[in-house]
């Protein structure tokens, strides 16, 4: 008996494929739809979680949907595929989504537009693939034939997520990301497609090709959205300002010395003038623009973004000159729980998107890390973006929290004329100290005042 197995059928091979393309594309929809939102709504999980959420119900609904196709199973599942393209490729698209944000308001509403008008009819779309590709699978069983459909998107959703992620994202950006998954599900409709639907097709193709890569786009990574800007400030002479996910990151005139962004500003005077550091270590988590070492041979900086993008960016076309310190890529976290460097300050100044600092970066056990590299006298600066009074729940716990690791810290509100604006935190190394409360009854402030000048040099 000849036990040799004959290759599979040119259909089940195009079955398989289509099913891939599917699992490929509609989790590369997903991812590219979490980091679109990024530049307006940060990465927080508030914001992921419903995201997922809202897909994997659209999921749902297009298995519902496309296990009630009783016929026309190609023609189905070509015409999603065509939609579902044009929707990615143009709804995904940067200049549609910061069109999108830029216009309708409040963010929630955008949100729940992009969610609803561009997302989740994508997953609806494409969540009817497998159950209708699995009524023309040529095997005995329905467990088998439903099985090796969801292998192969399974698969396909495996590869997406890498490929899109570590791959294209990284070295060409977002849009090549929107473009590969537009094209991918055009590609595998037009085999036996007829004279309209091709022709729609190439209309699907131009448009996402004209959205993506001929109009202007912003300078995109994986983990960011960049641009550098001109900007008329009041007192600064031709200032560019470097926003990152929409947010004004960095600022720098040609002013000789340059101005700067007052908190950073702030913190030179405090560093170099103030303290009178000469030679000491200062680690920068948050590299910005970079400005806080520019043209500031005293000191040794070290910098560290999660973004190896950034540097370059910098460079190239916001500071026009090479930085002044040493860089890392990585993320903040990691690098203080790993490092078995010491520095006489860290200065955290790591936002996500507008007044988003990353969830991880403002628990305690961050603080704590951050701690562990400071050497025994050393400082820690936290830049914070906060209401003017620290009223809100996030001002108010976010300097419990850091003030549990490091005990009293100063709190230095540098814009009092705007509800909302830079805070710059200072604290100290060391344990917190204990502390007790004066009363009326127990009152120790003489003796604790007459201790505290016997100490001070």
């Amino acid at each position: 008996m000849d036990t040799t197995r004959s290759p599979a059928p040119p259909a089940t091979v195009l079955l398989f494929g289509l099913v891939f393309v599917e699992g490929f594309a509609s989790l590369g929809a997903e991812i590219i739809a979490l980091r679109r939102l990024v530049p307006h709504l940060g990465s927080a999980i508030t914001v992921t979680a419903p995201t997922i959420g809202f897909f994997l119900l659209a999921l749902a609904l297009g298995y519902h949907a496309g296990g009630r196709v009783d016929g026309g199973f190609l023609e189905r599942v070509r015409r999603n595929f065509l939609i579902a393209a044009a929707l990615a490729g143009v709804g995904l698209a940067g200049p549609v989504v910061d069109a999108l944000f830029a216009h309708v308001a409040p963010p929630l509403l955008a949100y729940l537009l992009f969610i609803g008008l561009v997302l989740c009819p994508i997953a609806w779309l494409l969540g009817q693939t497998v159950p209708i590709l699995t009524n023309l699978l040529r095997h005995e069983r329905a467990g088998a034939r439903s099985g090796a459909a969801l292998y192969w998107s399974t698969l396909g959703s495996f590869l997406g997520s890498l490929l899109l992620s570590l791959g294209v994202m990284q070295w060409l950006g977002v849009a090549a990301a929107v473009v590969l998954c537009a094209l991918l599900l055009l590609a595998v409709l037009t085999p036996r497609a007829g004279l309209a639907a091709r022709g729609l097709a190439l209309a699907a193709a131009a448009a996402t090709l004209a959205l993506n890569l001929w109009l202007p786009q912003q300078r995109e990574t994986a983990y960011a959205t960049y641009r550098v800007a001109p900007a008329a400030l009041a007192g600064m002479d031709e200032a560019r300002v470097m926003w990152i996910n929409n947010s004004a990151a960095s600022l720098i005139d040609r002013s000789e010395p340059p101005r700067y962004a007052r908190y950073i500003t702030r913190l030179r005077t405090i560093l170099r003038d103030e303290l009178g550091w000469r030679g000491k270590r200062i680690l920068v988590l948050g590299a910005g623009g970079f400005t806080l070492s520019h043209r500031e041979p005293a000191n040794d900086y070290l910098y560290v973004d999660i973004d190896p993008a950034v540097r370059e960016l910098a460079e190239r076309e916001f500071l026009g000159e090479p930085i002044n310190g040493r860089f890392v890529a990585a993320d903040a976290r990691r690098f203080v729980a790993d490092s078995e460097e010491r520095f006489n300050a860290v200065v955290v100044d790591a936002y996500s998107a507008l007044t988003s600092v990353p969830a991880h970066l403002v628990t305690r056990e961050f603080w704590r890390d951050t701690r562990r590299v400071l050497a025994d006298d050393g400082l820690l600066f936290v830049n914070l973006i906060v209401d003017n009074r620290l009223a809100t729940p996030y001002a108010r716990n976010l300097l419990a929290t850091l003030q549990s690791v490091y005990g009293p810290c100063a709190v230095e509100i540098l814009f009092r004329d705007r509800p909302q604006g830079n805070v710059l935190v200072q604290c100290f190394a060391g344990p917190p100290p204990a502390a007790t409360v004066y009363t009326d009854e127990l009152n120790r402030a003489d003796l604790d005042l007459f201790e505290a000048r016997r100490k001070t040099p």
